[in-house]
């Protein structure tokens, strides 16, 4: 049996498919019940916890021969840091208190780093306090995902706008596929290393400038590519949407790849193979 957390959303839910499509037996872990019930009809067991109740998340894991989980943003939280470490806490405290043998925390590129990447900090705190309960650690660190595109659709669907938040839309970035994410999660679950280990996550690389080009013919209507100066990243996220505090998370851990923070540092790379053309296919599709 193994605990999958995060279902609803795109890692999660490939993991669970995967597992199940390959004969194992899986426990689908949702905050709410009623979302477990398309998981329950396909054949998964379903435990209803919060990643943030550590009583309720042991529960989930309690039997499992692995369990794996992710660090969800918080985008209402009034101290950013301090709920998202916290997270991280009750998140470890229900593997040591289940007794989970191995555990597959969903990471980042970047993720060996205490500071100066945003939010990647706060997978940084999740990666060590679960290696504190002396539990079989696997950190897959991946690249930035395919899907980011997702948070981008307001000003594309809206002004026909593709921003970009980096000195040139004409630099090459490695981006991979959620679902290549999931793939390797259900690998990793079923043939864990001896040690536990740390997998960094890579895909193909392309330019933002493509990124448009292909959410423009996804969508069927042009996008204006805009480059938006380092001094108004925050400010352009915040007229997005985005909470104050959550745009100046973002807009550092952009910086740190305007720095060249972000690089290998794994026991082995895993290449996705999944390319942009469709995986912004589907995101496209899900819109309709």
């Amino acid at each position: 049996m193994y605990a999958i957390t995060g279902v609803t959303g795109h890692v999660g839910g490939v993991a669970a498919r995967e597992l199940l499509g390959r004969g194992e037996a899986v426990r689908a872990v949702v905050r709410d019940a009623a979302k477990g019930a398309d998981w329950a009809a396909a054949g998964a067991q379903v435990a209803v916890a919060d990643l943030g109740d550590r009583a309720a998340l042991a529960e989930a894991f309690r039997g499992c021969a692995g369990a794996f989980v992710l660090l969800p943003t918080d985008l209402t939280a009034a101290d950013p840091d301090a709920a998202h470490r916290a997270l991280g806490d009750a998140i470890a405290g229900a593997v040591a208190d289940s007794g989970v043998p191995h555990v597959v925390v969903l990471s980042s590129i970047g993720a060996e780093l205490a500071e100066g990447t945003g939010p990647i900090r706060w997978l940084h705190h999740l990666e060590n306090v679960v290696r504190a309960t002396g539990t079989r650690v696997t950190a897959i660190r991946s690249w930035h995902f395919q899907e980011k595109a997702e948070m981008l659709l307001g000003a594309v669907l809206g002004q026909g706008v593709y921003p970009v938040f980096a000195d040139s839309a004409d630099v090459p970035v490695t981006m991979v596929a959620t679902r290549d994410i999931g793939v390797l999660t259900a690998d990793v679950l079923l043939s864990p290393a001896p040690g536990g280990e740390i997998v960094n996550l890579e895909g193909p690389r392309y330019t933002e400038r493509q990124v448009a080009e292909e959410l423009s013919a996804a969508l069927g209507r042009p996008l204006q590519v805009v480059t938006i100066p380092r001094e108004g990243w925050a400010g352009a996220m915040v007229d997005a949407g985005l909470p104050p505090r959550i745009a100046a998370e973002l807009a550092e851990l952009y910086d740190a790849e305007r720095l060249g923070l972000y690089r290998n540092e794994g026991d082995r790379t895993v290449t996705g193979r999944t390319e942009l053309a469709e995986t912004l296919g589907r995101l496209v599709t899900s819109l309709a």
